[in-house]
């Protein structure tokens, strides 16, 4: 008996099979193939449905041996925002629309005209209206695509799609409607003012429902693609981030954990809605009653990766940081990681990425050591931010890939003043997705003992050298106030251009 956590990633699908105690047992991964054109990102949603019963039937085979694999429960988590559009025949009428797909631009200025930002922040938490919402891309479709738009039939997100597929069942679950802009996360119903105005019925969209709801068992379909017993039951998980809290441990107010993956995120859990000031990004939560502040950061390890591909092909990861590593700290250079504007807790779509303060004598090296300071800066302004709204703690759970570099971890103890903790299992949203599964199916009596039985911390980094960081920090800073001119100007410049 075992349990399969799947992870609907933007970089890759992934798939880890657990036993009983929730052991891993074997893991299989796919590349997600897009299709990019500018501001357009598009991928076959059937092609990606393809890769992930692949790789669950290998998984599974290395995992469990002969079909049919005992598998009870198939939980799911992932990414949120990315938007599927089926015909009346159930499948795709257009290629999936990423999350990071930007072409909605000039629909996110007609939305802030029709809905104030704070109007916008009352009902979905989220402080700005930006090209990653769905409820863009739909508007965009309408005016762009009106024959799509007339043959649509159900707005769906990836997750949602993915659980119909493998089960038959349409729903959306509350975390990842979050992510929707039309989704009220006091009501835990949808916004209908937005999607009247965007020509959107309500029964286009799935019925909600709560996280962790089991939707069903597979389809014979599913079930033969796959070779799990036809009697697995697909759990709807939520959202990628908030199955990385569980597995961490982070399932009660007053912890804070953080993700460099692709986007920079961190998250805290709070016991009622706490709409505040600053427009703190707001969540329904994972559990009944709970809320979650999830600030996010699109260009997080997206912004190291960008300076590998670009102007270190070949070099690892490990080389980078084991050469920075012995690099003076704080570095010379400073990096605004803005690479796709600002988000949480400055919300700037004009702002862009900077570097500042090299010299003839700066190397490549030097520019990378930048850029993991730059983001480690960017996540303590959003701790801080957190700070005024009342979160205290003196550690932070870190996880993502760039938990898996010492030097990163060590800069972002060293910028915070926090000790960073990073857990033992660094796939916590997998584990998470894991522990949701044998917690719905009794094999854990709560979330508290899961967490005691499968959560351990591997290292932690405590501050060494946070004096001198509050000076590079306050710098950093300067760079970005001076520049809230520039940023518009060149907006506007590049607008005429284009």
């Amino acid at each position: 008996m075992g349990y399969l956590a799947v992870d609907l990633g933007t970089t890759n699908i992934k798939v880890i099979a657990y036993d009983a105690d929730l052991r891993p047992l074997a893991s299989e991964s796919a590349a997600v193939r897009y299709e990019k054109d500018g501001d357009f990102v598009e991928f076959d949603a059937e092609a990606y449905y393809g890769d992930l019963l692949r790789i669950i039937r290998d998984c599974c085979a290395k995992a469990y041996g002969q079909a049919p694999f005992p598998v009870r429960q198939i939980a799911l988590t992932g990414q949120a925002e990315t938007l599927v559009v089926l015909g009346k025949d159930g499948k795709p009428a257009r290629s999936a629309i990423s999350w990071m797909d930007m072409r909605s631009r000039e629909e996110c200025l007609e939305l802030r005209g029709a809905f104030s930002a704070q109007e916008g922040y009352r009902k979905t938490g989220q402080p700005e209206m930006i090209p990653t919402w769905p409820v863009t891309k739909i508007l965009w479709l309408r005016k762009n695509e009106p024959e799509t738009f007339e043959r649509a039939d159900k707005y769906l997100l990836l997750k949602d799609f993915i659980q119909y597929r493998l089960c038959g069942v349409l729903a959306g679950e509350h975390t990842v409607y979050n992510f929707s802009h039309y989704f009220d996360i006091v009501g835990k119903a949808y916004w209908t003012d937005i999607l009247d105005y965007c020509s959107v019925r309500e029964g286009q969209l799935p019925p909600l429902v709560q996280p962790c709801a089991l939707l069903g068992p597979l389809t014979p379909e599913s079930a033969r693609a796959t070779g799990i017993d036809p009697t697995a039951r697909v759990n709807a998980g939520m959202l990628d981030h908030f199955a990385g809290m569980v597995g961490t441990g982070n399932i009660r107010p007053g912890a804070i954990s953080e993700s460099t993956g692709t986007v920079l995120a961190l998250a805290t859990m709070v016991d009622r809605p706490l709409f505040t000031p600053e427009m703190l990004q707001l969540h329904c939560g994972p559990f009944d009653g709970t809320y979650v502040f999830l600030p996010t950061c699109e260009s997080g390890g997206v912004s190291l990766e960008w300076f590998r591909n670009t102007f270190m092909e070949g070099v690892a990861f490990d080389d980078i940081t084991r050469v920075c590593a012995q690099r003076q700290r704080p570095g010379a250079l400073t990096f605004l990681p803005y690479l796709t504007g600002a988000n949480a807790p400055d919300f700037n779509l004009d702002a862009s990425g900077v570097f500042f303060g090299f010299k003839a004598q700066s190397d490549r090296y030097d520019f990378a050591l930048a850029v993991m300071e730059g983001v480690a800066h960017m996540l303590n302004d959003n701790i801080r931010s957190l700070a005024k709204a009342g979160i205290r703690t003196d550690s932070v759970i870190s996880t993502g890939g760039g938990a898996k570099s010492a030097l990163w971890c060590q800069i972002k103890a060293d910028i915070t003043g926090y000790t960073v903790k990073v857990p033992d299992n660094r796939e916590a949203a997998c584990l998470g997705a894991a522990i949701i599964a044998a917690v719905s199916d009794g094999r854990f009596p709560d979330y508290e003992s899961a967490v005691r039985e499968c959560v351990r911390i591997k290292t932690e980094y405590a501050p060494r050298l946070h004096e001198a960081y509050e000076a590079s920090g306050r710098l950093y800073r300067a760079v970005f106030e001076s520049l809230q001119a520039p940023f518009r100007a060149h907006t506007a410049w590049r607008s005429q251009a284009e």
